[in-house]
């Protein structure tokens, strides 16, 4: 009998994770592979399009859980996951990254037992195992609420798969047994060079009517940039300053419109163009094509490691460490001079071409042999 594997996604960057496991979950006849999502982004433009792009099969499970506070959100999740996990009993339950959905999700995980046992590592057991891919990551801001999620989910995990090698450092230094930690590479990066070659082909950049190499690309979602109004009135004014230099495209985030929509803010449509979330396919051409990339995303920090765009990021501090030392990302904080001297920093980098390790769109297939290889022992 096939063992059962719950794969859980909720947010945009959790799809862009989830679609290569799923392929390679369900190319191994030793697994049963089904798909939940939460939820927690709803709206067409951050989760159907991508199911769309990615061509990820419908969900098996929805909980359709929604918006709301970290708190309540994290609580509807674990409230609707309970009784999903007694219908299903299923012997792994796989999450990514460091959304709400993760640590709700490895929470109930955590204190469920299933109607019968098996075996796993040469021993019985009623809990299923818990599996976080992308572990191992810090920022170390815990006021971050993803640092917090990143951190918890890895102390109740069975599982842990690394992303980055700063990871496999960060749980050495947390105590975390080594039999539980695996460096299998980026699943994200997967998905862009599985897609590359047909987001190419996107028209985006001419509909937008940008040329390719002459325009800066901006993502803002975090709460520390966006929920502040005196924040991020004034890193939109240092962006406005770039966009004297450059034509700035901006696709904006639900909660950034609704941030900007209640500040009265109107941004220069000579030289900002601002245009709701994109599909996957768009954006990763939109990136491709970019001068240079402003954002406070993680996952736009690997990405445009890999593709080989001057990223400058808005934070003070970084969960990649390596998409620095080996990749094109400046960490820019948010005041107006580091910002500018990032700016310059990023575009006079001289890249040597290293991509960092296992970054090669394996990792997933990295994933399912040593989770199979648990199950063999």
């Amino acid at each position: 009998m096939a063992i059962k594997v719950l794969c859980v996604a909720g947010a945009r960057p959790n799809f862009i994770k989830i679609a290569p496991l799923l392929r390679s979950l369900r190319g191994n006849s030793f697994f049963e592979a089904r798909l939940l999502h939460t939820g927690q982004h709803y709206d067409d433009k951050l989760s159907k399009v991508f199911f769309d792009d990615l061509k990820i099969p419908r969900p098996d499970i929805e909980l359709n859980v929604g918006s709301g506070s970290h708190a309540a959100q994290t609580a509807e999740v674990i409230r609707r996951f309970e009784p999903v996990l007694e219908a299903e009993q299923p012997q792994v339950v796989l999450v990514v990254g460091d959304v709400n959905s993760t640590i709700a999700c490895a929470l109930v995980v955590s204190k469920f037992q299933l109607a019968q046992s098996f075996r796993w590592r040469g021993t019985a057991r009623r809990r299923p195992v818990m599996v976080h891919v992308e572990a191992g990551l810090r920022s170390f801001d815990d006021d971050m609420p993803e640092e917090v999620n990143r951190r918890l989910t890895d102390a109740i995990s069975d599982l842990l798969f690394v992303s980055d090698p700063a990871g496999l450092e960060n749980l050495a230094r947390e105590a975390v047994p080594h039999e539980k930690v695996f460096f299998v590479g980026n699943v994200m990066i997967d998905t862009l060079l599985a897609a590359k070659e047909q987001a190419m082909r996107s028209s985006i950049v001419e509909d937008l009517g940008q040329t390719a190499g002459a325009f800066g690309l901006v993502t803002l979602h975090r709460p520390s940039n966006v929920d502040d109004p005196v924040a991020l009135k004034a890193l939109l004014g240092v962006l406005d300053e770039v966009s004297r230099e450059m034509p700035l495209v901006f696709p904006v985030h639900p909660r950034t419109r609704a941030r900007l929509a209640t500040m009265g803010v109107s941004l220069n449509g000579g030289r900002w163009h601002v245009t709701d979330p994109l599909g996957y396919l768009d954006f990763l051409k939109l990136q491709a094509s970019a001068r240079v990339v402003f954002t406070d995303s993680g996952g736009v920090q690997e990405e445009t490691t890999v593709l080989g765009v001057p990223c400058v990021t808005l934070r003070s501090s970084t969960e990649r460490p390596v998409t620095i030392s080996e990749g094109t990302n400046v960490l820019a904080g948010t005041e107006r001079a580091s910002v500018l001297a990032s700016l310059q920093e990023a575009l006079g980098r001289q890249r040597d071409g290293r991509t960092p390790r296992f970054w090669d769109g394996r990792a997933a297939d990295r994933v399912v042999d040593a989770l199979h290889q648990t199950f063999a022992q």
